[in-house]
């Protein structure tokens, strides 16, 4: 098949190196997944709970939650702008 030229071979080359290339950042992808994230490690999200929860009885704390009034009707109510018709 005479008539292929310079061209034709640069393509080849081309499509060659784009295919390593797909194949290279797949390789690295699936090494990601694999590998513990840096920034996630099992002390420092049990750090995290620990803060957490000592956030949120703070706030229980200072909103006096869970006190021994468990009645939800002895709460007042905020009140909406009054609706006038005209």
């Amino acid at each position: 098949m005479p008539g292929r030229g310079r061209s034709s071979f640069t393509k080849r080359q081309k499509e060659h190196t784009r295919q390593q290339k797909q194949r290279d950042k797949a390789e690295r992808r699936s090494q990601r997944k694999t590998e513990e994230p840096l920034g996630t490690s099992s002390d420092s999200s049990e750090l995290d709970l620990d803060e957490l929860q000592r956030h949120a009885a703070e706030q229980a704390a200072l909103f006096q939650m869970g006190a021994d009034d468990g009645d939800i009707s002895s709460i007042p109510r905020e009140r909406g702008p009054e609706k006038t018709e005209s």
